[in-house]
């Protein structure tokens, strides 16, 4: 995964007044402060709804609305599970439960602590393989709780 630059108060300005022209800015923006720094600082919520004329909590309800921002930095690592329906007949469900039960690890939990984070997704196309994971750009086909825990920490 790049590495992002620092939170950019100035940085986040620039980005905000270069798109604020668009019909539906919101989302526009949002994409690219996180494309930018890695994640959508509360700090922008402000910027973005007195430029924009929207209120606070309309800005706070567009971030936490669509799951995919972030409001803080992101792990390192991000492994992302198939949760789709092949991959569910193929015992996702169960990796999910292992997960949890034997190496502590929660999919969907962004506590905040952790180096490294499985995320739920809906298909990477990769159905006959399944359970699938994609890590850092790259497809794992039929993934068991001891290979995910190990990218998890083999990737750190």
């Amino acid at each position: 995964m790049a590495a992002h630059p620092a939170w950019d108060e100035d940085g986040a300005r620039l980005i905000i007044a270069d798109l604020s022209h668009l019909e539906g800015a919101t989302l526009p923006i949002l994409h690219a402060l996180q494309e930018e720094f890695g994640y959508v600082d509360p700090q922008a919520v402000p910027l973005i709804a007195e430029v924009l004329n929207l209120s606070r909590a309309d800005v706070h309800g567009t971030i936490s609305f669509y799951h995919d921002f972030r409001t803080a930095p992101p792990p390192r690592h991000i492994v992302k599970l198939c949760r789709a329906e092949a991959c569910q007949a193929l015992g996702c469900e169960a990796l999910v439960e292992d997960l949890a039960r034997e190496h502590g690890i929660v999919v969907d939990s962004h506590d905040g602590n952790r180096d490294a984070v499985v995320e739920t997704v809906y298909c990477l196309g990769n159905c006959a393989l399944g359970p699938s994971a994609l890590v850092e750009g790259e497809l794992i086909g039929r993934v068991d709780a001891d290979r995910i825990a190990a990218l998890c920490g083999a990737r750190q």
